[in-house]
């Protein structure tokens, strides 16, 4: 099995539809142009062994302690969440995770994984500096959908996850062919829309 690099990933990226939408490059401003100042954001695209996706504007939830209830993943209390509201200043558009807490999100990216490769999910080094850790399971051989993505602020303060700016890592391995993809298993999570799936079993 081996990690692919920018030039095999960008050949899936652009024949096989496996990131929609993408970018080639790695995009770390916008809005530079002759009539406007450029806003510094967290980077997304095409990296030199992966690809860093974004955190959608669409949907944020955030975990709530409700006393005397226990958090069950066989059969999660949507009570538990909360919508966060998006908000913005001169920094961009964002969320906010109190302190100690977690926050569900999704991709902006909808993903199309080949029945030969599965990919990982790393957070990214501005958020980890912060206290932020992205959590997000393996992205399986032919799964696809958009990614739910479980962030956990472990530090003492809130604080803020960027939207629509790049939020994690992912690294793709290529291997032989599996016998059994999870689109073949029927799994669970396949097809999940631009909105936070919560557990399943």
């Amino acid at each position: 099995m081996a990690i692919l690099n920018d030039t095999q990933l960008e050949k899936l990226i652009v024949n096989h539809q496996m990131i929609e939408p993408y970018r080639l490059s790695m995009v770390r401003e916008i809005g530079c142009n002759s009539d406007t100042a450029s806003l510094k954001i967290v980077s997304h695209g095409l990296g030199s062994y992966g690809y860093d996706i974004t955190l959608s504007s669409k949907e944020f939830k955030i975990f709530r302690h409700i006393p005397g209830t226990i958090v069950n993943p066989k059969n999660f209390n949507p009570d538990n969440l909360e919508s966060a509201a998006i908000q913005s200043d001169e920094y961009g558009f964002f969320f906010i995770i109190p302190a100690h807490s977690y926050g569900l999100g999704v991709s902006r990216e909808r993903v199309k994984m080949p029945p030969n490769v599965t990919a990982i999910c790393l957070g990214k080094s501005t958020y980890a500096r912060t206290g932020l850790i992205c959590n997000t399971t393996p992205i399986e051989a032919a799964w696809e959908g958009h990614i739910t993505l479980e962030i956990s602020n472990s530090s003492g303060a809130d604080c803020r996850v960027y939207a629509d700016e790049g939020i994690c890592q992912l690294l793709f391995f290529e291997g032989e062919p599996c016998e059994t993809t999870y689109a073949d298993r029927k799994g669970k999570y396949q097809g999940q829309s631009e909105s936070v799936t919560l557990a399943r079993v």
